[in-house]
């Protein structure tokens, strides 16, 4: 994080600008709005300045002070307690001076169109006021920031501004009625999800207003959370579902486990507890039974929990088992799908899992060493026009290929394995049944990964699109 994001209270402030023209004008706008006292030092002023300043003077103001001068060191001290300046003149040598006198005096500066020599920098805005959204790139992409506000301004209804006055007006009446953290944040999410926020945004505030006084006076504290269950796919954030996401946004505790991608995890609300559950190979720490009845004992305390999940829940995710214990509690819960590693991975990898002249089906294989064996029907296994995807394989690649080449399987079928799929980490090794493991243990693949047999892996030097590093024999 190169700079981090504040909104400041600029009302009844001195701002100092240094500069007079069409540049120093966008600024001495933005900060006008925030109420600041605003003093511009120039030799000369552009007419909507000079417009700016009669304006003031007309009705009466003192928000506005021009100078014209060329700029001293001591306008900056002579203006007591100035919190911020900005420096837009067209002159670069004196805008970095004058960043300097404001950082030798520990004062906030912006150098227009120079964060380099900036210690703020004004980020793209969508009001909504009391609603805002801040949009900056650093200074490093600026129309990819106005294409992303127009974005914005379009996603939230106009009404929003008078959305959040409403919530405003009844902060206190909420707080008091509720006194648990949680209890409120799920009754303003009902509010902010609901009839209430439509007749909002419709502009029916009288109507928006006796609807949210009814729903204060006859709700009841939250008795119980909720549990839900996410499946966070493989790795890359753009492939979780908008539900999924919502929920996210919404929880007050997350349970993650070791195939979250840090992309994900870094989208869950900042503020909900994040504890981890991961179990990895011959190390479970956390046991299945102490997941379950965490769930539970959280959901209890009326908290809205998110169990993240890499993949989808129900594909060797253990999901069942989890939402079998919510229900003998009596526990409301939701499950989430998510795309599991096998669609996700093999799709980035250019690799389709069917195919009309290659694979006709398609067998999702649990790939783990129990006690250093692997107990599967490998006749079944062996069978001709079907893809095999072996989750959690990597520790028995060797296993895995030297079974399927001994029930039948021609030691040059194609196989893949995929490290860490649809993230910016992914390498992809090509072989076969017989090169394979000695390509992935030259590598030093590590987990995640996934195992793909079948002569759709053949597709993969015409298919691939994703841009990763590829490992071949």
């Amino acid at each position: 994080m190169d700079y981090l994001p504040l909104f400041h209270n600029l009302k009844g402030r001195n701002i100092l600008v240094i500069g007079g023209g069409e540049i120093a004008l966008r600024k001495v706008r933005l900060v006008q709005e925030a109420s600041a006292i605003i003093t511009i030092v120039a030799k000369d002023f552009c007419p909507d300045l000079l417009e700016m300043d009669a304006r003031d003077k007309e009705h009466g103001c003192n928000g506005l002070h021009l100078i014209t001068d060329g700029y001293q060191h001591h306008h900056m001290l002579d203006l007591a307690n100035i919190v911020m300046v900005i420096a837009a003149t067209n002159d670069r040598d004196l805008n970095r001076l004058v960043s300097e006198h404001a950082q030798a005096a520990n004062i906030l500066s912006n150098v227009v169109d120079d964060p380099k020599f900036s210690t703020v920098i004004f980020p793209s805005i969508v009001d909504r006021s009391p609603i805002q959204i801040a949009i900056s790139s650093g200074g490093d992409a600026p129309v990819l920031v106005r294409l992303l506000r127009t974005r914005f301004e379009a996603l939230l209804p106009a009404g929003m501004s008078k959305l959040g006055s409403l919530a405003g007006s009844f902060r206190e009446r909420v707080k008091a009625k509720f006194s648990n953290g949680s209890d409120r944040k799920a009754f303003w999410e009902e509010v902010f999800h609901g009839p209430i926020a439509e007749q909002a945004y419709a502009n029916n505030l009288d109507e928006a207003e006796r609807m949210l006084a009814h729903k204060l006076e006859s709700t009841d504290e939250f008795k119980t959370g909720e549990v839900y269950l996410v499946g966070g796919g493989p790795g890359d954030p753009d492939l979780l579902t908008f539900k999924a996401l919502r929920l996210m946004q919404q929880a007050d505790i997350v349970l993650y486990d070791r195939l979250v991608s840090k992309e994900v995890l870094n989208l869950v609300r900042r503020d909900a507890t994040r504890i981890y559950v991961g179990k990895t190979a011959g190390n479970h720490s956390v046991t299945q039974d102490n997941i379950n009845q965490k769930l539970v004992d959280y959901a209890l305390e009326g908290n809205r929990v998110v169990r993240l999940k890499g993949g989808d829940p129900f594909i060797f995710g253990r999901g069942g088992e989890e939402i079998e214990t919510l229900a003998e509690h009596g526990i409301p819960f939701q499950v989430v799908p998510g795309i599991t590693a096998a669609s996700g991975c093999a799709s980035y990898a250019g690799i389709p899992l069917t195919h009309r002249d290659h694979a006709q089906s398609v067998r999702f294989i649990a790939g783990h060493l129990r006690s250093g064996k692997m107990d599967l029907n490998w006749p079944e296994l062996v069978q001709p026009n079907q893809t095999l995807v072996f989750y959690m394989g990597l520790n028995g690649m060797e296993t895995i290929c030297n079974q399927l080449k001994e029930h039948g399987l021609d030691a040059q079928t194609p196989a893949a394995l995929i490290e860490k799929g649809t993230t910016d980490r992914q390498q992809v090794f090509i072989g076969d049944l017989d090169s394979l493991p000695e390509i992935v243990r030259k590598a030093g693949a590590k987990a995640p990964t996934l195992i793909i047999v079948g002569h759709v892996v053949s597709l993969h030097d015409k298919l691939a699109w994703f841009n990763v590093t590829e490992k071949t024999q």
